[in-house]
């Protein structure tokens, strides 16, 4: 163990965020260098919410020592830091908060794991919770013992919906808010990075930032990197019983946003494939694939009208219907400041 106060080792954190754009808000009173596992944690305006998130990690059940690296992506308001601090102060959680000056998904997300590899230079496995979600007391351990069980480059978990508004169980099968997984086993890819384990290895395969910045406000930047890390034969592994549950508030159950948000998926889906595609034929296929898609939309979801509620029936449209509105260069920026309600 590499036990070093962190007042004595201002030089090694600040050799870890060498980006002027970033700076340290709050650390532990002492920082072990030897741990071989750091959770990574994104946070924006949720400070509340962070709190319990952060409870949830310092309750973990495991014998295996982890550090924390959290990033508040609100430069100005910076609500997260002081509950950062509150935990690294009391010596709950060890590890840093950093601020991230400039706001997005993706920036915060690659600030998070840069920092994590910089200043924990013997961790191997680097796990992700976003500040609105909870995790169960075994999740690391979980995650942890599955990526050595299996030599995974890349393990991920459920995370289950808890909606403020109870009215609505049925939403928990809508495809916004359903794993992508019910079973424990070899997976073809994960989606999303809001419950992850991914090995130093696999991020030393590409070149920095993972997070491509071009999904900076739209979202899905998790998405490509995932899909590029199966491009490279990676391997992926689900873990279902290593389960996250995510507060959903009242106004992400309205009508209006879960058509956006199949809106933003299908946008999401377009700039994925559209990378990926190696030249102007391939490229070409996909434009036409993502405009044929919406008519084959429509048949679909008049299959599911006989068997499920319309908000579930409308989404391979919307889904279809934001992939050919990205064709045309029209997509949402969810990530936006602006575009989050606080």
């Amino acid at each position: 163990m590499t036990l070093i106060p962190t007042d004595l080792s201002a030089t090694r954190i600040s050799d870890a965020v060498r980006d002027p754009n970033r700076e340290i808000a709050a650390s532990s009173g002492v920082i072990d260098l030897s741990v071989g596992i750091v959770v990574c944690i994104p946070c924006f305006r949720r400070p509340q919410h962070l709190r319990l998130t952060l409870e949830s990690l310092a309750n973990q059940r495991t014998p295996r020592s982890f550090a924390v690296v959290m990033v508040e992506n609100d430069a100005i308001r910076r609500e997260s830091a002081p509950v950062a601090a509150e935990f690294l102060a009391a010596g709950r959680l060890q590890g840093v908060c950093l601020i991230e000056k400039r706001q997005g998904n993706c920036q915060a997300i690659n600030a998070a794991f840069e920092t994590a590899q910089g200043l924990f230079p013997a961790a191997t496995r680097f796990l992700m919770i976003d500040d609105d979600e909870i995790a169960s007391p075994d999740w690391l351990e979980l995650m942890v013992r599955t990526a050595e069980a299996t030599g995974a480059d890349v393990v991920g978990g459920p995370v289950l919906p808890v909606f403020d508004d109870d009215s609505k169980p049925w939403l928990s099968r809508h495809p916004a808010f359903c794993p992508a997984y019910d079973y424990s086993g070899a997976v073809p890819l994960i989606y999303g990075c809001g419950n992850c384990l991914i090995t130093r290895a696999a991020f030393e395969r590409f070149d920095r930032p993972a997070f491509d910045l071009r999904f900076n406000f739209l979202g899905g930047g998790d998405c490509d990197f995932f899909v590029r890390c199966r491009d490279a034969g990676m391997l992926f592994h689900w873990t279902a019983d290593a389960v996250i549950t995510e507060t959903v508030p009242h106004n992400r159950t309205s009508l209006g946003w879960i058509a956006k948000r199949g809106l933003r998926i299908g946008a999401i889906n377009y700039r994925v494939q559209y990378k990926a595609a190696q030249n102007t034929a391939a490229r070409a296929r996909v434009f036409a694939q993502m405009l044929g898609r919406v008519p084959l939309s429509l048949v679909r979801a008049a299959a599911l009208q006989r068997s499920s509620k319309a908000v579930v029936a409308m989404h391979p449209v919307m889904v279809a219907l934001g992939a050919a509105l990205a064709a045309f260069g029209l997509e949402p920026k969810p990530y936006e400041a602006s575009k989050i309600a606080s």
